[in-house]
């Protein structure tokens, strides 16, 4: 079950600044380990920011259907329904790492600690070195995979696919993949960065856990919409989901992580939902976008909500956080994208 807190007292200015019209669906926003801001697009292109602007890039010739950074910190690498992985920089042309043939790569996930790179096409589930160009280690699935993450060291990769999340050590060649098994079909995955649980978004409105020690089940419903978006924050204190009316927090402090426990939720509004939640992994800092076109961000446990973007616009279908804390980056499903600075919370 799901609880709202209390209102928050304080609510910092509208600090709405002019979106950029991309014209096509935002897939992704992220930040590089410069800072810059990036946005993949629904046409293929990848908008890099530059003091002037954005420099455009097309690296796929069709839709980019998932990005994450690049292991090395140096831009984004991207799966399009092209069929092609692809890695997109400032300042060089975009470079093919890979290619499935006549198959969509819609999951795509990194590592910057391992340095490895993570990709599905269908059932297929591909692992590459962002060092050695010779690497690559391919896992099967009896089932379509939906999403993919590496665990904090970047070892062990976790599939989600109908009926469960599939575990893998991402550098093995031949091995049996540990099945962690729950009925339903499985959206999206998230370990916690202490690698004690690991997280499934259903295609229910529902969450679904596994504690690692001993595979217990952990049940995390109460949810009005899919949750699709997941963020762990204070050092894996607390998970951080969208999926209701407001971001919604469950606690993973102790050995038994949200089990018997109620989730609470912040920014709590009436009139719509949570669609993109991101956070900082150390201070609880977390920012929501919402099905209206609004963004906002918060602390854990603070009394300040800044509303950085009011509503009107499309459904948020883009957040990320920028390494220092310090902006957010959006986009949107009709294409507008932007980058806010955050005021003191």
């Amino acid at each position: 079950m799901l609880a709202k807190t209390a209102a928050r007292r304080y609510f910092a200015p509208m600090t709405d600044a002019p979106a950029t019209a991309f014209d096509a669906f935002v897939t992704t926003a992220l930040f590089d380990s410069a800072g810059r801001a990036i946005f993949a697009l629904g046409d293929g292109r990848v908008m890099i920011e530059a003091a002037d602007g954005f420099e455009a890039k097309t690296a796929h010739d069709g839709a980019v259907l998932a990005a994450a950074a690049h292991p090395s910190g140096d831009g984004v690498v991207t799966g399009g329904d092209d069929g092609r992985l692809v890695w997109t920089r400032a300042g060089a042309e975009p470079q093919v790492l890979a290619e499935a043939p006549g198959r969509w790569i819609d999951v795509v996930t990194t590592s910057t600690t391992s340095g490895l790179i993570a990709f599905a096409a269908g059932r297929e589930v591909r692992v590459l070195d962002a060092a050695d160009a010779a690497f690559s280690r391919t896992f099967q699935h009896e089932k379509s995979v939906a999403g993919l993450a590496f665990d904090a060291k970047g070892r062990r990769l976790a599939a989600a696919t109908y009926g469960g999340a599939w575990l893998w050590w991402a550098r093995i060649a031949e091995q049996k993949p540990q099945i962690m098994k729950w009925a339903g079909s499985h959206a999206a995955v998230a370990w916690s960065p202490d690698g004690k649980f690991l997280i499934s978004a259903m295609q229910e409105n529902q969450l679904h856990g596994w504690r690692m020690a001993d595979a217990k089940d952990m049940r995390m419903g109460g949810y009005p919409a899919k949750p699709r978006s997941l963020a762990f924050v204070q050092k894996g204190a607390a998970l951080v989901t969208s999926g209701s009316h407001g971001a919604v927090i469950w606690p993973f402090v102790g050995t038994n992580g949200p089990m018997g426990k109620e989730a609470a939720e912040i920014g709590h509004r009436e009139d719509t939902l949570v669609t993109q939640v991101t956070g900082a992994s150390a201070d609880g800092l977390v920012a929501a976008g919402l099905a209206d076109g609004g963004v906002w961000a918060a602390k854990l446990g603070g009394l300040k909500q800044a509303n950085l973007r009011g509503k009107g616009a499309a459904p948020i279908s883009a957040l990320a956080l920028s390494a220092d804390g310090a902006r957010v980056a959006f986009g949107d499903e009709a294409g507008a994208a932007g980058v806010f600075a955050i005021p003191a919370l």
